[in-house]
């Protein structure tokens, strides 16, 4: 590009951004033109049960062996099952939401998509973007957490043992784990073959899983005594405060069915399997994360717990059943393995819509003809997962994590309620917007809304839709914004800058990419007009 086209982009830079910063595709757009450019599609060979194993697969590993010892010891204590099911009832009402924008909009593009539908282009950037950086922040802190307990496993009990420890480096980013590493490329390459067949290894790992679970539970309860749940210092020692603290660390352990939401371009059934598997993983991952969490709880007091592979180190601490420490490593690990083959699968599938629409470069958004899979997204993501991984220590990573799925969240329960009132209904979408904004502030605004608000639509829902709207919305809004307040000043910052770099770059690169390309369309389109009419 020559200097002069690119000073010419930047004088018209806000005209472009009154173009483009709030257009909307249309559902059906952006299940063929947008997906077009993919070239090969994605291969339509999952079902419902395989959609059930993502969402449970992917979420199980990925809390309650990384958060549960860590916030229990540290957070909330015994009470910790209570930050999981403040978490899983806030996880479950954002399932609704997914639920219902997944079989309107069944893109693979999740968030990102529904958000692009509904409050255009900027918005659903913004979003897309920070599910993204949430996705390959705690794939990182999963496979680091993957070599604490392979290391439990053969009886190591030292943090770092496996860990590579360098000099001259910053503490925290100084122990080198290359286990975590190798765990990261070998997915990646899984995922390169095929959805289907990852789905399978998924599904055998998860079966074996929730069995092991079982074990775990059964063995902890035979093992514990209640009072441990009141030892030291009482259930709650941190107070309220601190379970609600707990609560908004460990959310970012129901990510797992966000990931089942980006494969609505390779289910057969979408408006059927995506509704009963998103609410329905939801469901059975927020009781076993209940049960996991009072166990761990119950064998141990919770100022006793170890902050590395805690379910490992909690059985290897009674007489006779130090062989178990072992067991549970390795189901540990199966676990953590299944977990990040959903959540890498997610990522890639973000990415790749995204290049779909043109924000980022278009070569992330190819999908391979033989596999079916976004082969260039996935060894991206890949690579940028392994690099976080191989540095930065666990409580650095968690210090960083969740308030950019709860943002995302927030943004999707909005923007059902907008989608339901103002662009299918007859409401005046000032009338919606200026709803949405009092319940950011509250959430009694929702009972004057319920009986204002014209509740029909313009056609009677075809499909699967949110029961008793607005209020499963509403809810799933308060309680994300809720939970928000809750998080330390280290994510809000991490949060602002990540934000800045979005505006930045969407300012910079992705509202000149998606103007040009229009621009282009239009014209090869009046072209193509030209020629029909002289021939």
């Amino acid at each position: 590009m020559a200097l002069r086209d690119v000073l010419l982009s930047i004088a018209q830079t806000p005209h472009r951004l009154r173009r483009r910063a709030l257009v909307t595709w249309t559902p059906a757009q952006e299940t063929s033109e947008v997906r077009d450019r993919s070239g090969a599609r994605m291969k339509r060979r999952l079902e419902w049960y395989d959609l059930v194993g993502l969402g449970v697969g992917g979420m199980l590993g990925a809390g309650v062996f990384v958060t549960t010892g860590r916030v229990a010891r540290d957070t909330a204590g015994p009470a910790v099952f209570v930050s999981y099911v403040i978490a899983g009832v806030s996880a479950l009402l954002s399932s609704f939401c997914y639920a219902e924008f997944s079989v309107r909009v069944p893109a693979a593009g999740g968030a990102f998509s529904y958000l692009r539908v509904t409050f255009g282009e900027l918005v659903g950037f913004f979003g897309g973007a920070n599910i993204l950086m949430e996705y390959v922040l705690s794939n990182a802190a999963v496979a680091r957490s993957f070599t604490d307990y392979l290391a439990s496993t053969f009886g190591v009990t030292e943090p770092d043992a496996w860990r590579i420890q360098v000099g001259g480096i910053a503490k925290g980013y100084n122990a080198l784990d290359f286990p975590a590493v190798a765990l990261i490329l070998v997915l990646t390459l899984c995922l390169c073959y095929s959805t289907k067949e990852s789905s399978m290894l998924n599904m055998v790992i998860t079966v074996f899983h929730l069995l092991f679970f079982v074990f775990i539970i059964l063995a902890g309860m035979w093992n514990g005594s209640a009072g441990n749940l009141v030892r030291p210092h009482g259930f709650a020692p941190y107070g309220v405060g601190g379970v609600l603290d707990g609560a908004a660390i460990v959310y970012f352990s129901y990510i797992g069915y966000d990931s089942a939401s980006t494969m609505a371009e390779e289910i057969r059934d979408p408006a059927r399997a995506l509704p009963v598997g998103i609410a329905g993983s939801v469901l059975v991952v927020s009781a076993l994360y209940c049960l996991m969490s009072v166990a761990l709880c119950v064998m141990l007091p919770y100022n006793e717990i170890a902050e590395s592979a805690p379910f490992s180190s909690a059985f290897g601490e009674k007489a006779g059943w130090e062989w178990a420490g072992s067991v549970v490593g390795a189901g540990a690990s199966l676990g953590i393995v299944a977990s990040l083959l959903v959540a890498m699968l997610g990522q890639a599938r973000y990415l790749c819509v995204i290049a779909r629409a043109r924000l980022v470069p278009a070569w992330l958004a190819k999908v391979h003809p033989s596999t079916g899979t976004p082969m260039n997204a996935t060894i991206f993501l890949g690579l940028c997962t392994a690099s976080i991984a191989l540095f930065t220590e666990l409580q650095i990573v968690f210090e960083m994590i969740s308030i950019g799925t709860l943002v995302v969240f927030y943004l999707v329960a909005n923007a059902l309620i907008y989608h339901r009132y103002a662009k299918l209904g007859a409401n005046r979408s000032l009338h919606v917007l200026v709803f949405l904004l009092l319940l950011t502030l509250s959430s009694w605004v929702t009972t004057i809304f319920h009986f204002t608000v014209q509740q029909e639509m313009a056609e009677p829902p075809s499909e699967w839709t949110v029961p008793l709207m607005p209020w499963p919305a509403a809810a799933s809004v308060f309680l994300n914004v809720f939970l928000m307040t809750t998080l330390k000043m280290m994510s809000f910052q991490r949060f602002g800058l990540w934000s800045l770099v979005i505006i930045v770059f969407y300012v910079c690169y992705g509202v000149h990419s998606t103007y040009t390309a229009e621009e282009n369309e239009t014209v090869n389109a009046m072209i193509h007009h030209a020629n029909m009419v002289m021939s």
